[in-house]
């Protein structure tokens, strides 16, 4: 039987508006969906390398298909290199090219006084409050690159037309080489919260699951 995991992004939750929704689909078909907390043991620390090792510690020997919302997206192509269990993925504006699209976020002098003084402020919208977050986390993201992620394996990536953070031109790029990979693209932004019914009725029929019983 088919595992599902919903990854949220980075200075997110589980709690986020898209990982509930989906919650909320999953429990409508009787079918638990496992969302871990990325920020745990603490957000300072938080590094891509700490994201892979603890979910692949939670999975199960048995096919699972992992969902992931942009770092949480360019987590679950890792653990999909590295983990065969992870039979397929659904992908929402995964944080591709990060090393440029970082710029969407942060200006060059926010950058340099992460690096000089090694942590920086980053909002946390799960905590509604600035967080420190170490310089780990940039030094540790270079030690994997796009390219080497070639696995092939059933791929979805919904996109915003519109994303400011992580543009739908990324997302573009990386399925044009990568046949096994499913781009569609919504008149949305980076959250896509104003088309979470699409995104959900989306990623159903790709993951063959059924439609919701109607209420009597």
């Amino acid at each position: 039987m088919m595992v599902f995991f919903y990854l949220h992004g980075w200075a997110s939750s589980p709690a986020s508006s898209k990982a509930q929704y989906f919650q909320q689909g999953f429990a409508a078909l009787n079918l638990p969906l496992h969302l871990p907390d990325l920020n745990e043991p603490d957000f300072f620390g938080l590094t891509l390398t700490r994201q892979i090792q603890q979910v692949a510690s939670l999975l199960p020997e048995t096919p699972v298909t992992i969902i992931g919302s942009s770092l949480g997206g360019l987590t679950a192509l890792w653990l999909a290199e590295r983990c065969p269990q992870v039979e397929r993925l659904v992908l929402f504006a995964p944080a591709l090219d990060f090393a440029e699209n970082s710029r969407n976020v942060l200006t060059d002098a926010q950058f340099e006084q992460w690096r000089t003084e090694q942590q920086l402020e980053i909002f946390h919208y799960a905590y509604e409050k600035p967080m420190p977050l170490h310089y780990n986390f940039i030094s540790d993201r270079e030690n994997y690159p796009d390219s080497g992620l070639r696995r092939e394996l059933p791929t979805l990536i919904l996109h915003g037309k519109d994303d400011a953070v992580i543009p739908v031109t990324s997302s573009q790029n990386f399925a044009r080489t990568r046949p096994w990979v499913k781009l569609q693209v919504f008149e949305s932004d980076h959250s896509l919260n104003n088309v979470q019914a699409e995104l959900w009725e989306t990623c159903r029929q790709f993951c063959n699951l059924p439609l919701a019983p109607k209420n009597k």
